[in-house]
């Protein structure tokens, strides 16, 4: 059982790949991560003009990419953009589909870190001089991203998960040069490496995550 899954020589064989494969998912994950937070976090602030012509469509934006599955998201931008004479890697794919997939998500989250701050602190700030802008920068933003740092962290756990859909088309990442190296080798043990690895990389993020929780309901007790 333990030479099936865990085969020492496998691993020290097919490790140059399996590394290749984890630089290019924390490549990814510094990518998409911050595109995803950038995209949330505009968002959320256009969703504080009340404008009809900007809500509206803005709703629709958000809702449409957040009931878009990821995976048919990427899909659809590799295989069918080249139809259209745009013809994308697939490392551009994956980052185009996260940054509209994501940063729907982000939004929503940065927008109810934004509607939890009481409206009196904008008018405070407004009181002593500060434009509307400045009032969101140093007063509203930060206490915003305090309330809702448990689901920053939670649906960046789940992007840097995501970043395994890369081996759908063809992106060098974790899960892709595991899968070459099983091919190669004849043994799931790269699989099971590529496994423990995404493990060890996200537990310390969701024993953070567990903390942050529980000292926010603590807080509301």
């Amino acid at each position: 059982m333990i030479q099936t899954f865990f085969n020492v020589e496998i691993i020290a064989a097919a490790w140059p790949i399996v590394l290749s494969g984890l630089l290019n998912t924390i490549l990814l994950s510094l990518i998409v991560v911050p595109l995803g937070l950038f995209g949330g976090l505009l968002l959320a602030l256009l969703a504080s003009i009340r404008h009809p012509l900007v809500r509206w469509p803005l709703m629709a934006w958000v809702d449409f990419f957040r009931a878009f599955p990821p995976l048919v998201l990427l899909i659809l931008l590799f295989a069918g953009l080249p139809f259209a004479g745009l013809e994308l890697g697939g490392f551009a794919c994956v980052a185009i589909a996260f940054f509209l997939n994501t940063g729907a998500y982000y939004g929503e989250i940065f927008r109810a870190g934004i509607d939890s701050v009481p409206a009196g602190q904008v008018e405070a700030g407004r009181s002593t001089g500060l434009s509307r802008l400045q009032a969101m920068t140093y007063i509203i933003l930060p206490q915003a991203v305090r309330n809702v740092l448990p689901d920053l962290l939670s649906n960046t756990l789940e992007v840097v998960k995501l970043t395994s859909l890369g081996s759908v088309v063809a992106v060098p990442e974790l899960l892709y040069q595991a899968r070459q190296a099983q091919s190669l080798t004849y043994n799931p043990t790269p699989i099971v490496v590529a496994a423990i690895i995404y493990f060890l990389m996200l537990w310390p993020l969701v024993r953070l995550l567990s903390r942050l929780e529980n000292r926010a309901f603590a807080g509301r007790r």
